[in-house]
């Protein structure tokens, strides 16, 4: 995905470049062929939280994080498993259920135990409307943005399809016309 990509979403363009200008991305080479920090453009890649995948081992458990950008279309039940996910979190497992140290409880992933920790707080964003910034409210905005980020083109498509049919039906209806018009003197 790149920065220019959330005009699709509504953003203006001074919104997209103040978005992206708050990322550093490496360019260059420069005149001295060495390669340079500046902000980034409408034009560049969403740049990585992590430098390199050592690091988000190291802030994430020892667990790589893994690229989210089709998880709505790779997992059976996509938005719906995601948002589960997001949601599923429990302080503490049922009675009964063995626990490895460092994982964390969640209801719906598989196996049950999960190295990545909630990621969602109750208020950690604060939304510009004054809607309630709940776990679940939070947890319906990242599923919203990963189903588009999977398939962006996906309401564009879906208006095409729409009219193909349309024109289709149309179609159809005049070539039954067409032929019941060239065949009407067989008897």
């Amino acid at each position: 995905m790149y920065y220019r990509n959330l005009e699709a979403l509504g953003y203006g363009e001074e919104e997209i470049q103040a978005i992206a200008a708050e990322h550093e991305v490496t360019d260059g080479p420069d005149e001295e062929g060495e390669m340079f920090e500046r902000p980034a453009r409408p034009s560049d890649r969403f740049v990585a939280p992590f430098p390199n995948p050592q690091a988000a081992r190291a802030a994430n458990n020892g667990a790589l994080p893994p690229d989210l950008s089709l998880i709505t279309k790779a997992r059976a039940g996509g938005p719906d498993y995601l948002f589960a996910l997001l949601t599923g979190y429990q302080e503490e497992p049922p009675e009964g259920v063995e626990f490895v140290e460092g994982m964390y409880y969640n209801e719906y992933f598989p196996g049950r135990q999960i190295a990545m920790p909630p990621p969602l707080f109750d208020d950690a964003v604060e939304y510009a409307d004054g809607t309630p910034a709940t776990v679940e409210q939070m947890a319906r905005d990242v599923v919203t943005f990963l189903s588009w980020a999977a398939e962006p083109e996906m309401e564009e498509r879906k208006r095409l399809g729409i009219k193909v049919i349309l024109f289709l039906v149309v179609l159809t209806g005049l070539f039954y016309a067409v032929k019941r018009k060239v065949w009407s003197d067989v008897h």
